[in-house]
């Protein structure tokens, strides 16, 4: 059988090819590896396989987009971090998903369960469900935040969020306690489902909890730092962007 791996990230595709590769639940003849929607769009437009294992956030946007573009109708296993998106496909659909950082039993039980379902697995149904629950979370403002705690998982009240905060490819969730996790999302996209009240996007690398500003420094009027409690590992300047300031001081008073 023929295998498809969508994932951007170089060492979870060739981790996730080599516990396939040494697996004996499946005789797996070709693995293909895409690391993006445009890659995975020409790819599936002419060519088939006979499961795909999918990353939901991509490089250039969401896997979801590559069913805007064509119709594919094998089996998928997604791959990705555990949050309140992949809690509703696991217990709503016929497919499955592996929590990264996953380990060779949780392939097989994947695996397995593809054995099961594959004879009567119906991706157009699936596809237009997940599109819902896309839309549905986009549009709704989330009061807790599912997170992966080691091998457990942990519920974040949105009280307890000091700030989000971007770097490199990664969102990280950061809380009064002072820990910080890895959330499954983008800031572009995660700004939407928080409570506009609480939540305040500063530039491209922060959101903050107005209860985390502890000291509002004014260099000018066209220059404002602010001072987070708990204090971010990152020590440069948290600048708030020149079309945000007015913003700001709104949110703020």
């Amino acid at each position: 059988m023929k295998v498809a791996i969508v994932e951007d990230e170089t060492l979870a595709s060739n981790y996730l090819k080599a516990l396939l590769l040494k697996q004996e639940y499946l005789p797996i003849e070709d693995i293909v590896i895409l690391s993006s929607v445009k890659e995975a769009t020409a790819f599936f437009l002419s060519n088939k396989v006979d499961l795909i294992f999918m990353d939901i956030h991509l490089g250039d946007g969401k896997s979801l987009e590559i069913f805007e573009h064509i119709e594919i109708k094998s089996p998928i296993i997604f791959t990705t971090a555990y949050d309140s998106y992949a809690i509703q496909v696991f217990k709503q659909f016929t497919i499955d998903y592996i929590l990264k950082p996953f380990t060779s039993e949780e392939l097989g039980d994947a695996l397995l369960k593809f054995k099961e379902i594959s004879k009567h697995y119906e991706i157009t149904s699936t596809l237009d469900s997940l599109v819902k629950i896309e839309n549905e979370s986009d549009d709704s403002i989330k009061d807790r935040f599912l997170v992966n705690n080691g091998h457990k998982l942990k519920s974040i009240e949105k009280e307890h969020i000091a700030y989000f905060v971007a770097s490199g490819k990664h969102l990280f969730l950061h809380t009064f306690d002072n820990n910080s996790y890895i959330y499954d999302d983008t800031i572009k996209d995660i700004i939407n489902k928080l409570d506009t009240k609480t939540f305040f996007k500063v530039n491209r690398k922060y959101i903050i909890n107005i209860k985390s500003v502890s000291d509002i420094i004014k260099h000018n009027s066209q220059k404002i730092e602010l001072k987070l409690i708990p204090t971010p590992e990152d020590d440069a300047p948290i600048l708030v962007s020149k079309n945000h300031i007015l913003d700001l001081k709104t949110w703020l008073s």
